[in-house]
């Protein structure tokens, strides 16, 4: 990816990678030193990864737990920072060791930095990891 794609760019490559499974590309778009926050995430979930080795270790199992087939409902609005998104949308997939359907909403809000991740909020629904098999970064919260 460019280094001068915009935020929206980056974020719909960064779609694409998750949909292929590929999972380092995925963090290859992160800046060394970006935060991932999970505002609404339950107790024993994790709240806050600091730094790209944090999100590559919260990541690296996810294609094992959810299988991803599209990102519907996908809607990105700029804001008056340049570097900074607001995403609308839908992951669907199924549960892996289920075979369940899988279907979450999120909102993220994004900011890039010299074509990285330096900073994403993602606000997904807390209920929906009590289904069965997505228990897939364990009770720590790092």
């Amino acid at each position: 990816m460019p280094e001068h794609a915009s935020p929206a760019e980056l974020y719909r490559h960064s779609l694409r990678l998750l949909l292929a499974k590929d999972i380092p590309g995925w963090v290859g778009l992160w800046a060394e030193h970006g935060v991932m926050e999970f505002p609404f995430a339950p107790p024993g979930r994790p709240r806050r990864l600091e730094g790209r080795a944090a999100v590559a270790d919260y990541m690296r199992d996810y294609p094992d737990h959810i299988d991803l087939h599209d990102f519907p409902d996908l809607r990105i609005h700029e804001t008056t920072d340049h570097a900074t998104i607001v995403v609308e949308m839908r992951g669907v997939g199924r549960v892996v060791a289920t075979g369940a359907p899988f279907d979450m909403t999120y909102i993220a809000v994004v900011t890039v930095e010299d074509g990285r991740f330096t900073s994403y909020r993602d606000y997904w629904n807390p209920l929906a990891v009590q289904q069965p098999g997505l228990d897939f970064t364990g009770s720590s919260t790092r």
